[in-house]
């Protein structure tokens, strides 16, 4: 019988897809140990495309909010917040309602592990959630959280070429062929944000990545993270 304790995990996002981009793996790594994982994304990811009229920015955000749920599904997440901020435009909102939603998300649900992006991502929303979890989740006498991680997300970590606190990973996970694999199919349920090798949001990248992350840390795949506070009880 397996009395290990389990864990409650929240990932807060800015778009559907940077989930899985940056944790997918150990997401399904997390649900696979027993673990409950909330994921929570905080905006709506598509309305700040060009040449769309109105229509087919609706039609584009109802569409990732369905990807959203299925790609969630397939890595086995069971609580799925989709919230609607706009579109690569994250300084335009009060940050305290970013913070908001958060806690929102943490009350209640106690989380012990929370994964998010990191602070120097080219995409301006990316950095914001960042500051937000930063006010979020700051420790508090009694609070639940022990552990927050930050991401890298293909593309917009990596195109970070003013070298602003550049993401230096500090904590490996190693990923199994099958978590992998988890993390590749639900990338493909977001076929509007998937593309061809050799851009960043393909298959071939996320593998090539997986392979020189493992390898940093003496295994053949991993997910990487830049740790940003531990706690030890």
């Amino acid at each position: 019988m397996n009395n290990k304790k389990k864990n409650k995990i929240l990932v807060v996002a800015a778009h559907p897809d940077d989930e899985v981009l940056g944790a997918g793996g150990s997401i399904a790594r997390h649900v696979a140990q027993g673990d409950a994982v909330r994921v929570l994304i905080l905006g709506e990811g598509a309305a700040s495309r060009i040449h769309l009229s109105e229509e087919e920015k609706k039609k584009n955000v109802r569409e990732l909010c369905s990807a959203a749920k299925r790609a969630n599904a397939l890595l086995g997440v069971r609580a799925l917040i989709l919230k609607n901020f706009p579109d690569n435009q994250f300084d335009t909102v009060p940050l305290l309602a970013l913070v908001h939603v958060i806690e929102e998300a943490m009350a209640g649900f106690d989380p012990k592990v929370l994964y998010t992006h990191h602070g120097s991502d080219t995409n301006i929303d990316h950095r914001r959630t960042a500051q937000a979890v930063e006010a979020a989740a700051r420790p508090m006498k009694g609070g639940s959280l022990e552990e927050v991680l930050s991401f890298e997300v293909p593309s917009s970590t990596h195109w970070n070429f003013s070298q602003r606190d550049d993401f230096r990973p500090n904590v490996f996970t190693a990923l199994s062929p099958a978590f992998f694999q988890k993390k590749v199919k639900a990338l493909l349920e977001y076929k509007s944000e998937v593309r061809p090798f050799p851009h960043p949001r393909s298959p071939e990248f996320l593998r090539a990545l997986a392979m020189v992350r493992g390898g940093q840390a003496g295994m053949p795949l991993a997910e990487s993270f830049a740790l940003l506070y531990l706690r030890k009880n």
